[in-house]
This record gives C-alpha cells, structure tokens and sequence, in this order.
C-alpha cells in the first residue's frame, strides 16, 4: 500500500514521533531513542531503543494478529517523497517506523499484573487489594499472583503520573460492556505473551496496552509488550521476595530513586555506564524473544 504523498508532522510524545497523512484515517509512528521514567523525558538517548522498540512491538503484533485486531498497516512503509523534518535523517526511519490506521484512544491505560511488584506492591502493603482486587494475606514483593489480574490506570497528561483506579472507577470512564471487552482482551494477550516469553526465558510481571476504535472496532494500539509497557525478568534468576534485575527501562528508574530524585523537573542527565546498560537490557530482552 503506498500512501498519500503528503502529511505532516502532529505531535512528539514521550518515546514516539506522530505524522498524520493527508487522508486523515492514517498515521506514520517513529519511534525515537528518548526514555521517559516516571512520566518526564530524560535528557539522554539510549542508542538502538527505537529500532528495539519497533521490532519488538512488530513481532507481537503480528503473532497476536488472530487473538485481537491491531492498527498496523505496514511495518515497510514506502518513505519516498514522504518527510523533510529536521528531527529525522532518513537512514533512521527505515528501522523505526510504522504505518497504521488512526484510531480514536480509549482515555484509559489497561494493565496486567502476574506479579506482585510496583504500584501493586505499594498499593497491597498498604491496603491488602491492588485496584480494588484483594489478594491473599502473606505474599511477599515480585510474588507471581494465583492469577493475572487487569487493574486499569488512568490516562494522565504529559508530566503527570497515572492514577491506579479500580475496575468499577474505570467503567464511570468507559462503558462497561467496551470495558469488559478490554479486560477479557487485555488477560488473553497477557496469557499468549508471557507463555510464550517463558519458553524464552523471560518472566513477564506485568504489561500495559493501549486500546482504540477504529470504525467502531475494539483495537490494539501503540505498541505491544516492550520493555517501555512490561516489565522483563530473567527467569533463571527470579525469586519471590526479590525483584530481579530487569530487562526494561526499570533500571533507569532505580537509578534515580538512588539518586533521590525528587520527579520534578528538571529532568537529570544519566551517567554513561547508565545509558550502556539499559541499552545492553533493551537489546538482551529482543535477542531473547526474537530468537
């Protein structure tokens, strides 16, 4: 499918630059080098990101394409004649980009937790239930759950945190049988994933989707079990009560809670053996679940 010649530059987000054609029912997604930890872009780039980010996301798209539809048009789209933005050299956009089909977002985050780490954590020490769900008594931090659980979050804007909310607070947000279609969606795409992760030696604790409508149809969106919307754990070295070293962009965020970090801007600048490691753990996470 080649696209119409012209579209335009919309908006920079956190990770991903947005381009709208001119047919107004597409857009061109790049994805950038840039991480954001607790909802601040931080001054860094982290070499290869964008292109892990956008294979990876490729992979599950297409290998849960008969579970739950999705926004991708093309993985290669045809670049020629399409950009001239300073923000891009078009050797970059080749690895990194995606055409898809404009979905209208559901002003919710849907989140899957297997295992008990996180706000989730937090939120069980404190009152025992993680978004209304109550848990059994006794377990213990990055504890795998007797089930995996959907705990919806609000959408927050650019800078602010999201909220966890409980599954009745969601449906004040969305309507309810659309709700409950993204809960039954959200467990089915975490089941798939994390069973198809653990043969591959990874734990997936916890995932975020991004669901739209387009035409009317419930549909995937934005990207899919990367290590920007899941948490990556190596399976050979995890044990309930402790939270392993991840394959994610959970590193970052340790680091700056040792560095006590006040999550105000402005942002601080990571130190070099920070930025070659996380992307050593960006990299480590694809190879795994790409080989």
């Amino acid at each position: 499918m080649r696209p119409p010649a012209t579209f335009s530059f919309l908006r920079q987000g956190k990770v991903r630059d947005l381009y709208g054609l001119d047919d107004g029912k597409h857009l061109l997604i790049v994805a950038s080098n840039r991480i954001s930890a607790f909802d601040h872009v931080l001054p860094n780039l982290i070499p290869e990101k964008g292109e892990n980010l956008t294979r990876l996301s490729n992979f599950w798209f297409e290998q849960t394409r008969a579970l739950v539809p999705n926004h991708v048009v093309s993985t290669t789209p045809s670049l020629d004649g399409w950009i001239d933005d300073e923000r891009w050299r078009r050797e970059e956009l080749a690895s990194r980009s995606i055409l898809v089909r404009k979905a209208k977002p559901l002003p919710i985050e849907a989140i899957v937790r297997g295992n008990l780490v996180g706000s989730g954590w937090a939120d069980y020490c404190r009152t025992g239930e993680v978004c209304g769900v109550t848990l059994p008594k006794g377990l213990v931090e990055a504890e795998q759950l007797p089930e995996p659980i959907f705990t919806p979050s609000t959408k927050a804007a650019v800078g602010a945190r999201d909220e966890n909310i409980t599954f009745e607070q969601a449906a004040q947000i969305v309507d309810l049988p659309l709700l409950e279609k993204v809960r039954d969606l959200s467990l089915h795409l975490y089941a798939f994933a994390s069973a198809y992760a653990l043969q591959h030696g990874i734990i997936i604790a916890d995932s975020k989707f991004e669901f739209g409508l387009i035409d009317g149809e419930l549909t995937v969106i934005d990207e899919l079990f990367t290590p920007d919307s899941s948490r990556f754990w190596p399976a050979d070295s995890y044990l309930p009560g402790s939270v392993p070293s991840s394959f994610d962009k959970q590193y970052v965020r340790d680091y700056l809670v040792r560095m006590r970090w006040n999550k105000q801007p402005p942002m601080p600048a990571l130190p070099d053996e920070i930025v070659r490691k996380t992307a050593e753990r960006y990299r480590e996470a694809v190879n795994r679940l790409l080989q």
